[in-house]
């Protein structure tokens, strides 16, 4: 076991929108440390998005996280030699990450033709709550719910 968390790094916001969390997303889908490719594909994404919504990609964007993080998850607790699936709240970082992480690869089952093109199609999915990411969601908290009997076993 760690002695101690390490520190939490600052994230600073990309160039175009000026946001911390589209900044996160093109850290999860950087590759082989190729930072210009990674940002191409999310800012072709999001002039996909305007092109087809008339929106503001940005609150597109933020929406579809908004809709897609979940407030419950499941947690394995051992308690006398059983394992119980507990179910726990979810906090900001994790629900953000989750659902990040939901929605690429979602994305990238998608079939089409570029990735930009998939997963602007998946962003304006989520926020309009369709898709696999949203279907995910609901999985993890119908999971929760099911289990909601061992909730009194939180840590």
């Amino acid at each position: 076991m760690r002695r101690a968390k390490p520190e939490k790094r600052e994230i600073l916001p990309d160039i175009r929108y000026n946001s911390i969390s589209v900044q996160t997303m093109v850290q999860h889908v950087l590759k082989s440390g190729k930072k210009s490719t990674a940002l191409r594909l999310i800012y072709g994404a999001m002039d996909l998005i305007k092109e087809r919504t008339e929106k503001n990609p940005l609150d597109v964007f933020d929406g579809a996280l908004k809709n897609v993080g979940p407030a419950m998850e499941v947690r394995p607790r051992r308690v006398g030699g059983a394992t119980y699936q507990v179910p726990m709240e979810v906090s900001s970082d994790r629900r953000m990450t989750l659902a990040l992480r939901w929605i690429l690869s979602s994305a990238n089952d998608r079939s089409g033709k570029s990735f930009s093109d998939k997963l602007a199609s998946e962003l304006i999915d989520a926020f309009n709550e369709t898709g696999s990411a949203i279907r995910k969601r609901d999985e993890t908290h119908k999971m929760a719910e099911a289990n909601r009997a061992f909730s009194h076993y939180r840590v």
